[in-house]
């Protein structure tokens, strides 16, 4: 059997990683969460993974400046990573704006986890 695909989750609400960890359990996916930009950038340092998905707004390093980060690693994997953002969006963001952080996709808040699903299945299969 295949190992479990690997999702890490950058986000500082405790209620959205724990209901993301359950959804993304479901199908079998391994994840682990940060906090902060900061602590995505020591976690990918560290540890491999499939896939990030970003919240935008967090504390310390917020994931637009974190997925411009990553996008700059020496690592020719880890810096083409597919990265989702979630956000509520507040700032109105166009998609061609996501694509400039260097996200490749935006799922909208409060997050619908059959979309969730969906967008990491694409990004995955």
């Amino acid at each position: 059997m295949d190992k479990p695909k690997r999702i890490l989750v950058g986000e500082d609400s405790s209620v959205i990683i724990n209901l993301t960890k359950s959804v993304l359990a479901f199908e079998k996916y391994e994840m682990k969460a940060a906090r902060n930009g900061q602590q995505v950038l020591d976690l990918l340092d560290k540890e491999d993974f499939d896939l990030i998905l970003m919240d935008i707004s967090m504390p310390v390093m917020d994931g637009a400046a974190c997925t411009q980060a990553i996008r700059k690693l020496e690592d020719p994997v880890k810096s083409k990573l597919p990265i989702i953002a979630i956000s509520g969006n507040v700032h109105n963001y166009t998609m061609d704006e996501f694509r400039k952080f260097g996200f490749d996709d935006f799922i909208q808040k409060p997050l619908d986890y059959d979309k969730v699903l969906a967008t990491v299945k694409k990004y995955l299969s």
